[in-house]
């Protein structure tokens, strides 16, 4: 089971990565734990600076956008 993390404070593309990250692991059978981190204090913490950050089984994979459901897909296997 992954460790996912969507780091944000609740804005339009924090919320729709969490839903996409949901929908591609559905979609593809992969067991996920996801968590939304909106603490700034602990965004900052992953060394990400802007938002939407995404980390997987505690690397950060994306900072400042929302990857697309092919590289989710990816980044999830």
């Amino acid at each position: 089971m992954k460790e996912v993390k969507v780091l944000g404070t609740g804005c339009p593309k924090c919320k729709k990565l969490a839903e996409m990250i949901e929908l591609v692991a559905r979609e593809n059978g992969f067991e996920i734990n996801l968590e939304k981190v909106t603490d700034m204090n602990k965004i900052v913490s992953y060394g990400v600076m802007m938002t939407p950050g995404l980390v997987i089984d505690g690397e950060v994979k994306t900072s400042g956008k929302a990857p697309n459901p092919d590289e989710l897909k990816e980044m999830l296997q």
